[in-house]
């Protein structure tokens, strides 16, 4: 049950005497030993201090007491940090009387300056004291690392969703493309800048020193990243590019050691082929489309000879999407999977074809409640305005790669002409842009995904 606090100076009662109590203790302590007062170290001494942080006038004051609430936060174990996150849902809430009043005013006169009282009491008191926490040095970092936190607990708390859209919505706008950063990461990049590549590398491992130099030294190769003011030299996001002469069918060849290195000016194709999110509290704001756009626009002027922009990218979902439909007697994925095991596809498997179709049939044509793609890579891709251009036969032959998608990838083409037009397409129809190719695949062309998008709409509509 949430707890709304009671409207009116008695709201603040209970925590400033909680508050006073507790410095009272300190400053006890701090006389007997001649030392300062430690940081509070419970989750209740935190809350009075959030309350407190709200009463402050002072605005160097509090500055250090935002300060003291972060560091104190970031020391407890994650019992005590899930009660803190509880409290600070509940303890915080906006004032129902205060609306109800707001709302029958507006009744009376609903005029803007009304409407605006509505939303200036509607707003939850744990959204000043968040934005309160973010004045402290490195705070940002700290409240990123406090939503990973929150995003963890969630999964069996669900009464922490407030706070979550709360926390999500200041970050948005702390995070928005405005204040981000692009940066190309190189071999000459700072170690540490270095060591996080290696460490959020999310898509192809990187195991070796050597592995990293191979991607980032070489003429042909390119990391960018978007960066955030107040992270410093912490990325948010990172794609590594693969300046080639043709679209490239297999993870293997782009990252073969020894292989030729190709002159950028004569490169005709740029391949995204990893793109990685850095930061778990950041989940859920988008930051990738922005740099693939922003890095399709700054390679096109360095190097006008590129034609293509793809990517080459995995397909997380396939392999569990096509092992639950076979048992739910799909009879195309039960032929697919009946003759040996996964691990022993090869390249002239005869179940090629079929596995093909049904490759496609999940990227294009599966959809979820919403009739969005099920598929989370495709329906960043697809998002973006990208057009499912071609799937990819044993084309990421590793353990992760034959596990997830029985070493399937596929090339999704950024076509700077029809990005918005597609993107509009899948954001207001779900109408997916598939090449001939991929659409060829299907039986019929483009019949699932039409069903699926209409039947979704029909189904809003409705």
């Amino acid at each position: 049950m949430t707890a709304h606090a009671p409207s009116g100076h008695d709201r603040n009662r209970p925590a400033k005497d909680l508050l006073e109590t507790l410095f009272r203790r300190l400053r006890k302590l701090a006389q007997a030993t001649g030392r300062p007062p430690a940081a509070p170290s419970d989750p209740e001494a935190l809350i009075a201090q959030c309350q407190a942080l709200l009463d402050e006038r002072s605005q160097s004051s509090g500055v250090h007491l935002a300060g003291d609430i972060l560091a104190a936060y970031g020391a407890l174990a994650d019992e005590d940090k899930h009660r803190f996150l509880s409290a600070l849902a509940q303890g915080f809430a906006p004032d129902a009387e205060a609306i109800r009043g707001a709302m029958a005013a507006y009744d009376a006169d609903p005029s803007p300056l009304c409407m605006a009282a509505i939303s200036r009491v509607a707003e939850a008191p744990r959204q000043e004291v968040l934005r309160r926490l973010n004045q402290a040095p490195m705070a940002t970092g700290a409240l990123v690392n406090m939503r990973a936190d929150l995003l963890r607990f969630l999964r069996d708390d669900p009464g922490l969703r407030v706070l979550d859209q709360d926390l999500s919505h200041l970050l948005r706008s702390w995070f928005n493309r405005g204040f981000l950063v692009m940066r190309r990461i190189d071999w000459s990049s700072p170690a540490d800048l270095l060591e996080r590549i290696i460490r959020y590398e999310a898509v192809h491992s990187i195991a070796t020193w050597d592995e990293l130099r191979a991607r980032l030294l070489p003429s042909d190769r390119r990391c960018y990243g978007f960066f955030h003011p107040a992270l410093g030299d912490e990325p948010l996001i990172f794609v590594e590019v693969a300046l080639c002469a043709e679209v490239p069918s297999s993870i293997q060849s782009l990252l073969a050691q020894g292989r030729d290195e190709l002159d950028p000016a004569q490169a005709k194709v740029a391949v995204f082929y990893s793109i990685s999110n850095c930061q778990a509290g950041l989940a859920g704001i988008s930051f990738g489309q922005f740099l693939i756009k922003q890095v399709v626009e700054d390679l096109g002027a360095e190097y006008p000879g590129l034609e293509t922009y793809v990517t080459l990218s995995p397909i997380p979902g396939f392999a569990r999407w096509l092992k639950k439909a076979a048992g739910d007697g799909d009879e195309a994925a039960q032929a697919a999977l009946e003759h040996g095991p996964m691990h022993e596809w090869h390249a002239h498997d005869p179940r090629r074809a079929a596995l093909m179709r049904l490759g496609a049939r999940y990227l294009v044509g599966e959809r979820d409640g919403e009739g969005r793609l099920l598929d989370s890579v495709a329906r960043f891709h697809v998002g973006n305005g990208a057009r499912v251009e071609r799937l990819c036969w044993m084309a990421d032959t590793s353990a992760r790669g034959m596990a997830q998608s029985h070493a399937l990838m596929v090339n999704y083409l950024y076509d700077l002409k029809t990005v918005e037009s597609n993107h509009n397409a899948y954001a207001r129809h779900r109408v997916v842009n598939a090449s001939a190719a991929i659409n060829g695949l299907l039986a019929p062309p483009r019949k699932l995904w039409r069903a699926a998008g209409e039947a979704y709409f029909a189904k809003r509509s409705a």
